[in-house]
């Protein structure tokens, strides 16, 4: 298939990408090989926040290292989890004696490296917690629950890094993460293909269709149903509907609402997206008392968006409110 992407060999990407992230945010993270480093990190006393994932997402994860959200990120290849001895360098380098927590997105590299990682710090006697998320739902009754992690956990970096700003010890963070990804849930719904940037494949056949693909996975997994490209507000009628559902959302609740683009959906869409959604949940007589939009987790130039919605109270709010400055996201 002919790309057609700025990039110079397949191989180096990946490096390439974390040279120029260290390049562009000196003043918000420094960069030594995979490992993405917040500058809040050096005067730390405090649990300090470490997360993983391969590159191609972006601007997740790296973006929103800095103040207020991840201390530390261990980068991997295109779509690929780092080994678990980066993982554990990452913690052992986070750990200012307050114990660490390692957040993981649920999938099976991930999950591996996880495991590696963990066993490591054990054995080295570092004081570490890990919390998985694993936020979508299964939206096919005929289909596989995957609950595989989305960018929801993107919210929850925030979350639990101002509990750890607040002086809460590890066990009391951890619990708080836990308890977030317990109150949120996601479905993706993808539109068009992205394409792998290191060999040009295409990630499935669905561009090639006038449909959409509703609990899509992000790397052309699979798993959602196919049906025929529809407008916002119908879309947002379907998958909301099911995330409320899940939550068990009732009148009077107060949520967050997350709406990710997938790398090809325009800010236009997805505020209409956005809108739509508040729409549905006012509907309901439940409150949006949080809120992000953009792109946050993508997949290269996918089309399509991830809804995420969580189900507030008032200490997810007041933790929310905190100021964070990274790449990706700030808040005053």
């Amino acid at each position: 298939m002919n790309m057609k992407k700025f990039i110079n060999a397949p191989e180096t990407i990946t490096d390439e990408e974390l040279v120029g992230l260290g390049l562009a945010y000196p003043d918000i993270l420094d960069v030594d090989g995979h490992l993405v480093i917040s500058k809040d990190l050096a005067d730390a006393d405090r649990v300090t926040i470490v997360t993983y994932g391969g590159s191609g997402h972006e601007p997740a994860q790296a973006g929103f290292v800095g103040k207020g959200m991840l201390d530390v990120q261990a980068v991997g290849d295109i779509f690929a989890a780092p080994n678990g001895k980066l993982v554990f360098d990452a913690m052992k380098l986070a750990d200012k004696g307050h114990g660490v927590l390692l957040l993981t997105l649920n999938y099976a590299g991930d999950q591996l490296a996880g495991k590696q990682a963990m066993k490591l710090a054990q054995k080295a006697g570092l004081n570490v917690r890990q919390v998985v998320t694993g936020e979508e739902i299964q939206y096919d009754p005929n289909g596989e629950d995957n609950k595989r992690g989305l960018a929801g956990a993107v919210a929850l970096y925030h979350i639990a890094a101002a509990a750890a700003r607040e002086g809460k010890s590890l066990d009391e963070v951890a619990d708080l993460a836990q308890r977030y990804a317990d109150n949120m849930a996601s479905i993706t719904v993808k539109s068009t293909d992205a394409t792998h940037p290191q060999n040009g494949m295409s990630f499935g056949d669905l561009g090639e269709t006038d449909l959409m693909e509703i609990g899509a996975g992000q790397h052309g997994e699979g798993g959602g149903i196919r049906v025929p490209m529809s407008s916002s507000k119908e879309t947002v009628a379907l998958v909301a509907e099911a995330l409320c559902k899940n939550l068990e959302l009732k009148a009077g609740d107060k949520a967050f609402v997350m709406i990710n683009g997938c790398g090809a959906t325009t800010m236009m869409e997805m505020l209409v997206l956005f809108k739509d959604t508040v729409e549905f949940l006012k509907a309901k007589d439940i409150e949006v008392v949080g809120s992000m939009v953009g792109e946050i987790l993508t997949v290269q130039e996918a089309g399509g968006f991830q809804m995420n919605i969580a189900k507030w109270d008032e200490e997810f709010t007041r933790l929310w409110n905190t100021p964070c400055h990274t790449p990706a996201f700030s808040k005053e």
